[in-house]
């Protein structure tokens, strides 16, 4: 009896220790495993954080690049558009410039045209004159002419030098009336004067032809006035 009891105990104990055995073993099965997801788990959401990191490098890098385009696409357009505007602005100061100098040119070959004018007919007269001078004093210094035409020619030469002093007188004062350029002709009673300017007042008419028949005591009927 008792070594029955003996041997029941010893089985009991074997029993014991194999159901403890076997729940060792499955704590450490379950362990592993839960080890083994989690492990897995964190390697996946790791690989996942990479991926979304990556792609969210890509997406960034494409988006500066494409932003880098846009910008200089931009600022190349901004660019050829300043361009554009300079050089359409140079164009319009070009061809302003060129109608300004036209306009220029158009207007001293214009005055210089006029002075030309008043200067070769100034010209023209004086020779006559000395030219007219000078006949008259062959007829002084001949031997053949008479007393009264070398008295004659003697009145005539002082006729000329004093039409040349009041054409002087007269041009002098008309210039200092604000004309720069004019020029007188006398022929006979008949004096004509052209001033330098495209329009005259009627008081500036009468201004000149005071100046004249005063200077050259011609009556005002006989003075004609002309512009140029």
């Amino acid at each position: 009896m008792k070594l029955f009891k003996k041997n029941q105990i010893i089985i009991y104990v074997i029993v014991l220790m194999l159901m403890t055995a076997g729940y060792l073993n499955y704590t450490t099965n379950t362990e592993k495993q839960t080890s083994v997801e989690t492990a897995m788990q964190v390697e996946s959401n790791d690989d996942m954080q990479l991926a979304d990191i990556g792609d969210a490098t890509l997406v960034n890098s494409n988006d500066v690049l494409t932003q880098n385009t846009t910008n200089t696409t931009n600022t190349k357009n901004t660019i050829d558009v300043t361009n554009t505007n300079n050089e359409t602005s140079d164009t319009n100061n070009v061809i302003s410039e060129n109608e300004t100098s036209t306009e220029n040119i158009t207007l001293e070959t214009s005055s210089t045209n006029n002075n030309d004018y008043f200067v070769k007919s100034k010209l023209e007269r004086d020779t006559m004159y000395s030219q007219m001078i000078e006949t008259y004093e062959k007829v002084l210094n001949s031997t053949n002419s008479l007393e009264t035409q070398r008295q004659s020619a003697t009145q005539e030469i002082q006729k000329i030098n004093d039409t040349k002093n009041s054409i002087m007188i007269c041009e002098n004062l008309i210039k200092t009336k604000g004309f720069e350029n004019s020029i007188i002709f006398v022929n006979g009673e008949s004096i004509s004067i052209i001033i330098g300017i495209e329009e005259i007042k009627q008081e500036e008419v009468a201004q000149i032809q005071n100046i004249i028949s005063r200077e050259m005591k011609a009556k005002v009927e006989n003075i004609h006035i002309a512009t140029k």
